[in-house]
């Protein structure tokens, strides 16, 4: 797997600096998990940002409770690792297809997820997060069918996971991330042979072109 479009630099900056909420993080991490190139610059980040701090004098400041709340519920979210056992000889055990973090968060790879009809036989699984700003979801769009035209009133992340979807002369495959804005209208398109699997993480609903798919917009909370 080469992965062929990664994440600005943007909002890889944002992420190292923790100042991404979660839904937004959510699509990045995933996509560090697929992607070498980018954990690779995010170390450099991440490597400059402590140069730059270790020529900060320190100061000692007042406990924040709000961080401290944060600590313990990340400490008591951690799960138990179970005790790895040895394979037994000459056993393949495919890859997962939905690498953690997100994993973690549906409960499960693609053989255990229940989908939900989104019409035209594309199905959708919508992810919740403690992040009231951005709506996360999987989706599942048929192989060599197309999503309705359409623009953003504000920022899309799309991650593939499986398959891959073509969006004007690009294609996007497993690992690739697509960031997408209100200046974009496009119509994506799964590739022929294999459902396109991917993650899409929005801040506000999608603008379809058609008013038939604007009606039922809100029934499908898309």
């Amino acid at each position: 797997m080469s992965v062929r479009h990664h994440i600005s630099d943007e909002l890889l900056l944002d992420y190292a600096a923790g100042t991404l909420s979660e839904g937004w993080s959510l699509a990045i991490a995933t996509h560090l998990a697929l992607c070498p190139t980018c954990r690779r610059q995010l170390d450099a980040m991440e490597g400059a940002a402590g140069a730059l701090l270790d020529k900060i004098s320190v100061e000692p400041v007042a406990d924040d409770e709000s961080w401290q709340r944060m600590r313990a519920r990340l400490e008591g979210s951690k799960a138990p690792q179970p005790e790895s056992k040895p394979k037994p000889r000459g056993e393949h055990r495919p890859a997962a297809v939905i690498p953690e973090p997100l994993r973690s968060y549906l409960g499960s790879d693609v053989e255990g997820l229940k989908w939900r009809a989104l019409g035209r036989g594309a199905y959708h699984i919508r992810i919740p997060t403690d992040d009231p700003s951005t709506q996360v979801r999987l989706l599942r769009i048929p192989a060599g069918k197309p999503v309705p035209e359409h623009t953003h009133s504000g920022r899309e992340l799309t991650l593939v996971l499986s398959g891959s979807f073509r969006d004007g002369e690009s294609v996007f495959a497993r690992g690739d991330i697509e960031e997408a804005d209100d200046d974009l209208l496009h119509t994506p398109t799964a590739s022929e042979g294999e459902d396109c699997i991917c993650l899409a993480v929005t801040e506000a609903p999608l603008r379809f072109t058609s008013w038939i798919v604007r009606m039922i917009q809100p029934i499908l909370k898309i």
